[in-house]
């Protein structure tokens, strides 16, 4: 029966009522519907396409309803759709086996696998594991402008206060250092020829013991591990310059302080590389990874760790557990969508899309005073929107771009559309863009078209 206005008036009265408003549903009011989904679109109740450049925060890299990963899962459920933990299943098998794999092609590293329900479980997980290998420190490093999620521990190592400051410390929050952010260089130097000042500032702490975070009569740092996002997710798809994560990771291994990678947003390829992390040049010693491994269809997630930090003697039974980590009909997707990643050339695909899609923005600020800066590495791709001085924030404007665009009356050829979009950055004032993998040069154009009759719109007054 299709579903009227009314019915969609009551559907959002009910969730006024009945629903907690403490997940981030309620950026828009009244927050808006969504009936269908396919490919690179959602569709209303009206069945009007909204073209999505977020991709449920890429935990969709590979398109709404992907046939291919849709049958895996179908396949599970008439085979064997649960089972405990305690059990084992081949799909976890195969799937922990591909993954560590493909870590060992990529970094020539040995490691083992262990799954949870989300990105903020690993997370968690991920923090065990490194307390343990380095004798309990509890100490960490982060960026600011991270995002590692918002269960106690992974807020603990995600910047924004405003996810620690109702329920107080449950640990030490991380030591939070700036981020390159050369668009926005908290030294205020230049890209051309600040000679990489902030990875000079970051070796400067472990100089002399009174910066705090290094005994040199003992050789031994306060500091467990660094975590960091090789380009940042919820701070507005930053990415740093060519050379610093080499220059980070030489100061970390010469102070025996872990590398851990948080590729949550980042991997299965949307940057051009399956881990993102590989495009820099510098290996980790763990990997928390998650989101698209199942293109959004059951939560999975997990890490991955050096063999010397996560095997049975250091690691053993009981270490960490969810009920529903490792669950067949997630493993299954996983599996599927690793051996789908193994057929195709994701690579090649990404880098090329990425490179088209970057162009088109490009062409945009260069007509657009308030788009101060874009950026691009594969399909993680940002527009900054400032002021008419194309450097001062502006989120009002930056609000006012994605209300346009949900909408849903924008005309293209005579057919009307939405356009969804996502907001990160420091300031709120990022369009981070994720579209599908599997986005066309066709769809790509529109989006174009559809963000440039945004733009018109805010502007012209």
């Amino acid at each position: 029966m299709k579903t009227t206005k009314a019915d969609e008036k009551a559907l959002l009265e009910a969730e006024s009522r009945y629903c907690s408003y403490g997940d981030t549903v309620h950026y828009l009011e009244p927050a808006k519907l969504f009936a269908g989904c396919n490919g690179s679109f959602l569709y209303d109740y009206e069945d009007k396409p909204y073209l999505d450049l977020q991709m449920w925060y890429s935990a969709v890299n590979f398109g709404y309803a992907n046939p291919r990963l849709n049958d895996a899962l179908k396949r599970q459920i008439d085979t064997l759709p649960q089972v405990a933990s305690q059990y084992l299943h081949k799909e976890k098998i195969e799937l922990a086996a591909m993954l560590c794999e493909s870590i060992r092609d990529a970094w020539g590293e040995e490691g083992r696998v262990h799954f949870n329900v989300g990105g903020s479980q690993a997370i968690e997980d991920s923090l065990k594991l490194v307390r343990n290998a380095c004798g309990g420190k509890s100490l960490m490093i982060a960026f600011e402008g991270g995002y590692h999620g918002r269960t106690l521990g992974a807020s603990s190592i995600t910047s924004s206060y405003r996810y620690r400051r109702r329920y107080g410390h449950f640990g030490e929050r991380a030591l939070f250092v700036p981020f390159p952010y050369c668009f926005r260089c908290p030294y205020g130097k230049r890209r051309d020829d600040c000679g990489m000042f902030c990875a000079d500032q970051f070796e400067r702490l472990f100089e002399t013991e009174y910066y705090g975070v290094w005994d040199p009569k003992a050789g031994e740092a306060e500091y467990a591990a660094f975590y960091v996002e090789c380009i940042q997710g919820t701070g507005g798809y930053v990415i740093p310059p060519d050379g610093y994560y080499p220059r980070l990771k030489k100061v970390l291994d010469e102070r025996k302080i872990m590398l851990v990678d948080d590729e949550i947003q980042m991997g299965f390829y949307r940057t051009g590389k399956l881990w993102g992390l590989q495009n820099f040049g510098i290996t980790p010693d763990v990997v928390v990874f998650g989101k698209a491994m199942t293109n959004g269809l059951n939560p999975l997630a997990g890490i991955w760790a050096k063999e010397r930090y996560i095997n049975p003697q250091v690691f053993p039974c009981g270490s960490t557990h969810s009920t529903f980590a490792s669950n067949p009909l997630g493993t299954a997707v996983a599996l599927e969508t690793m051996r789908m990643l193994a057929e195709e050339d994701y690579e090649t695909r990404v880098r090329e899309m990425g490179a088209y899609f970057l162009e088109g923005l490009r062409e945009l600020k260069s007509r657009y005073a308030i788009i101060g800066d874009v950026d691009g590495l594969g399909l993680a791709l940002r527009a900054e929107i400032c002021a008419a001085d194309g450097f001062t924030p502006d989120k009002a404007m930056m609000d006012r771009i994605v209300d346009e665009g949900i909408k849903g009356d924008l005309m293209v050829d005579g057919k009307r559309y939405g356009l969804v979009l996502d907001v990160g950055g420091y300031y709120k004032n990022v369009i981070t863009l994720a579209p599908s993998l599997n986005i066309t040069r066709e769809e790509v154009d529109l989006a174009m078209r559809l963000l440039d009759e945004i733009l018109r719109r805010v502007t012209k007054n």
